[in-house]
């Protein structure tokens, strides 16, 4: 009989459920024993940046590097001590006093509990998002070349759920991996604002470490390979507030992908699928169902994400000097964000990178307006013979008949004079043919596809 799996009461941490929700590699950036190792991290950085200034003696400091180590962490007691506290920093100093022995008396100096732990949580930003820049890229990648490979290939454009107007699957795909390309910009845009150090002590003036403060921190950030910001955002939440937001934006744009494939792969549409793995997305009932699971999770993290976002400009909102509440929502909500949002983009390159595009559907399904889809292009032909406004009558009444008595719309229009007198047969199927109305559509490709590379250069 096996063991009882270990307990756990979120899908980013569930057995079940965490790898279709999140991926190892960002859970281990947020898992405890990784943010632990970051609040010991910036204290070490501290000693030693300190230790280099003569603001603790320099043997002290390399003791501090010396002996703070995770492997020495009694976890259950400085749990139950956070428990008592509110905070994991005051349990973890006297920890990490105790291990270093004489040295111990300078662990901390002249820092407060929220800038360590705010600096930790900048040093797991600013690998979450190599996490997210990584993928981003990649699937820029793969719309690329779905934008590439499908660019003239007529599929009906909808709008309000209704067949409008022919555009390529191609252009479709380059709208998608435009979204992707501002959202690689926006991710570097954002680092500078979001991996910077916090030191500033009890009330953010750097007042215990008079007028070496400012040389202090900006030792501290070169330590950690952060930046040094202009003033202390103890209460200044916008740079985290910023990344959750951003991350919202990715997986919004996530959630719109996924809602096109899983209405283009419905049954009644068959456009798309994707890629085929044995009993994935089966039914336990209905032998023959195929569900889309993969873009049924992104769109799950995009709603999960953007609930977060709201919750990080809510934390904004911070009382004074240093907050009651709102700073421990971001506890929440950071982590979460990044992971689902790691998820979703896993889930986003198998299902695209390995997408199955049914053409011949797409032919199929242009088609089944009978050429209606394309009447604006007829009216548009007939305008320079018979003014605009009379090819808007004769093209409506022809669309009329079609709906009415069937039969496609070059029938309708070859049995008007209006027509006849001006456009033979062979014309009106010209103008009928949906794939002769594509606009710009492949032309919005290369543009698209220029732009994407020019951004990687």
């Amino acid at each position: 009989m096996s063991s009882t799996p270990p307990f756990a009461s979120t899908v980013v941490d569930s057995i079940l459920y965490r790898d279709a929700f999140g991926t190892q590699a960002m859970r281990d950036v947020f898992a405890d024993v990784s943010l632990i190792q970051r609040y010991i991290d910036v204290e070490v950085a501290l000693a030693r940046a300190q230790g280099r200034m003569g603001v603790i003696p320099a043997e002290a400091a390399s003791a501090i590097a010396r002996e703070a180590r995770i492997d020495r962490i009694d976890f259950e007691h400085m749990r139950e001590e956070t428990d008592v506290v509110g905070y994991p920093i005051l349990p973890l100093v006297h920890q990490l006093v105790d291990m270093c022995g004489e040295a111990g008396r300078y662990v901390h100096w002249g820092a407060t509990t929220q800038d360590i732990m705010d600096t930790a949580v900048a040093l797991q930003v600013r690998d979450a998002l190599d996490l997210v820049e990584a993928d981003v890229r990649a699937l820029r990648g793969i719309l690329a070349d779905l934008a590439a490979r499908y660019r003239d290939t007529p599929m009906a454009g909808r709008t309000h759920l209704q067949q409008a107007l022919p555009i390529t699957f191609g252009y479709k795909a380059a709208i998608w991996l435009a979204m992707f390309d501002r959202h690689q910009e926006r991710l570097a845009q954002l680092r500078p604002r979001v991996a910077v150090v916090e030191f500033a002590g009890a009330a953010g003036t750097l007042a215990s470490l008079g007028d070496q403060g400012f040389a202090v921190q900006e030792a501290l950030a070169a330590e950690l390979g952060l930046g040094v910001p202009d003033t202390t955002w103890h209460v200044a939440r916008d740079g985290f507030a910023e990344a959750v937001n951003l991350l919202a934006l990715i997986t919004g744009s996530l959630g719109k992908i996924a809602l096109d494939i899983m209405i283009m792969a419905s049954t009644e549409f068959a456009e798309v699928y994707e890629p085929f793995v044995k009993g994935r997305g089966a039914s336990s009932t209905m032998p023959q169902k195929r569900n889309p699971i993969s873009s049924e999770l992104m769109l799950a993290a995009s709603k999960a994400v953007r609930q977060h976002a709201g919750l990080m400009v809510d934390a904004m909102v911070q009382d004074f000097e240093r907050a009651t509440g709102p700073w421990h929502a971001e506890w929440i909500a950071i982590p979460e964000s990044f992971i689902l949002t790691a998820g979703a983009l896993h889930q986003a390159r198998f299902a695209l990178g390995g997408l199955i595009v049914d053409e011949a559907r797409m032919k199929h399904n242009l088609g089944i307006s009978q050429g209606l889809i394309v009447a604006e292009a007829v009216m548009m032909g007939m305008a320079p013979h018979i003014g605009r406004q009379q090819a808007h009558d004769v093209v409506y009444d022809a669309c009329r008949h079609v709906n009415e008595q069937g039969g496609t719309l070059a029938d309708a229009l070859c049995a008007l004079p209006a027509v006849t007198a001006h456009f033979d047969r062979a014309a009106v199927e010209r103008m009928t043919d949906p794939a002769n109305y594509l606009g710009l559509a492949p032309a919005m490709v290369d543009r698209a596809l220029e732009r994407s590379r020019r951004r990687d250069q």
